[in-house]
């Protein structure tokens, strides 16, 4: 029979498993159609997701909403794009949390979101600074003089520090708040840090030459970002290679370790999971699947985006469907392009 003391303590770690397990709740912020109305403080205690602190950040820094939601935004649609084709597609709903039950629970899928949510609001507070839209912050000063290839730095290179601080001080508030003693705490941390890397660590130089008809005499050139397309396809290898994980003693600190002991170790870069994911194939309200009926799948395909696995074996209807193309498109001087509208009928095949 559980002693009393190990059921208290039971229930208190559950009770924190599942406060860290709704720490993506600030990504609802993506459903509003704006906040830059935002100018007084009260209004951040009616937006709906953010905990405390969240709220006390909001209010201290009201000009950063803004890029908050945009990140928010980025981060959903980029993630319906690299899940597109597979069974679980990033879909939202219209409550907490935005994707459902799928990431209060320790999976691959959780760990995805968590990546590509905090490196979305990086992006966004980044691309804010240097766009001048904040007064908190612009371009990165510390970027100048001489670099050892012999350009000029110069122009505004991105303040991609200021981006990754504000969103490890906002996203990883859930966890910090009371202390990354849970396992699935860590994961969070790790996976937010993991997305924020995928940004870093893939930062480019952008030139421009100057000098007579275009010859590059003088070179000048600053730091950018990677299009966030690029950072969604890192962070989607990184999901196809994630290593499973459990909680162990290392030292007098607990950290996460692969379970299995022939794995190598992780590094900051990977993602990490606890809990094997569902097949998503049923619907299922309790754990928050859709499932895949009704979804369109490639019946000449073979992979995930393929009828039968898209449809796990139960079969898909096929219909045929008129669809309206342009086409024989033709340049008319000056300046426009003029296109007929063909009519083809295609075939639709959508699981059962």
């Amino acid at each position: 029979m559980m002693s009393p003391r190990y059921f208290l303590r039971s229930l208190v770690l559950l009770i924190f498993a599942a406060f860290s397990a709704n720490a993506s709740n600030w990504l609802y912020l993506a459903k509003l159609s704006s906040v830059g109305s935002i100018s007084e403080e009260e209004t951040c205690e009616k937006l709906k997701g953010l905990i405390l602190r969240q709220v006390q950040m909001c209010k201290r820094n009201l000009e950063v909403m803004d890029s908050v939601r945009r990140g928010a935004q980025l981060a959903i649609e980029e993630c319906q794009f690299q899940f597109r084709n597979r069974r679980w597609n990033c879909s939202t709903l219209d409550s907490l949390p935005v994707f459902g039950k799928v990431v209060t629970q320790g999976t691959r899928e959780a760990a995805f979101v968590y990546a590509i949510s905090s490196a979305g609001l990086a992006f966004a507070v980044t691309r804010a600074c240097s766009s001048g839209e904040l007064e908190k912050c612009g371009c990165d000063r510390t970027v100048h003089g001489v670099s050892p290839q012999g350009f000029q730095w110069s122009g505004c290179s991105d303040n991609i520090a200021y981006g990754v601080a504000f969103s490890q001080s906002f996203v990883d508030v859930r966890e910090r708040n009371k202390g990354a003693s849970v396992s699935r705490a860590l994961m969070n941390l790790h996976n937010n840090e993991a997305g924020r890397k995928a940004i870093l660590n893939n930062m480019r130089v952008e030139c421009k030459c100057h000098g007579v008809s275009g010859s590059c005499e003088v070179k000048t050139c600053w730091k950018a970002m990677p299009p966030f397309r690029k950072v969604g396809n890192v962070l989607k290898e990184k999901f196809d290679g994630a290593t499973e994980v459990e909680q162990r003693k290392v030292g007098s600190a607990k950290a996460l370790v692969p379970k299995n002991s022939q794995f190598k170790p992780h590094t900051d870069e990977d993602l990490v999971y606890l809990d094997s994911s569902p097949d998503f194939c049923d619907h299922d309200l309790k754990n928050g699947v859709l499932g895949t009926s009704g979804r369109h799948c490639n019946k000449t395909s073979k992979a995930i985006d393929g009828c039968e696995l898209m449809c796990c074996g139960r079969g898909f209807h096929t219909d045929e469907v008129e669809v309206v193309e342009r086409c024989s498109c033709k340049f008319h001087w000056c300046c426009f392009v003029k296109c007929k509208q063909c009519h083809r009928v295609v075939e639709m095949h959508t699981c059962r």
